[in-house]
């Protein structure tokens, strides 16, 4: 059984930043293409950004040039540096593995509030 724990998120203003954390228990993420998801109020679940084993990464157009995924494979854990935060940034952020389709149980996300 795979438990995600997603962290560090809060609020900050328009134009501040965050940075989120990923931790797996029961799996060495290194081996997967692991990637951060956002849902906000009402609205569907989304990709922001991913991440293969060998480094590479994509983006959704709406966080290009703002936001950074990364790992560390010695912590078994992803990030997400999130600059230049905007209010319509806000929502619950989750992460998992998978390349099309998300392969674990969601864990309870973190929730990102950037007031204007």
């Amino acid at each position: 059984q795979v438990q995600l724990v997603e962290s560090g998120g809060g609020l900050v203003q328009s134009g501040g930043s965050l940075r989120l954390s990923c931790a797996a228990s029961g799996r060495i993420l290194s081996i997967y293409v692991m990637g951060w998801y956002r849902q906000a109020p009402g609205k569907q679940r989304e990709l922001v950004a991913q991440i293969s084993g060998a480094g590479s990464t994509n983006y959704a157009d709406s966080v290009k040039g703002r936001f950074t995924i990364s790992r560390d494979n010695a912590k078994n854990t992803v990030y997400l540096r999130m600059n230049s935060l905007k209010p319509e940034d806000t929502a619950v952020y989750y992460c998992n593995a998978g390349f099309k389709l998300p392969l674990w149980t969601w864990g309870q996300g973190t929730q990102v509030t950037v007031s204007s």
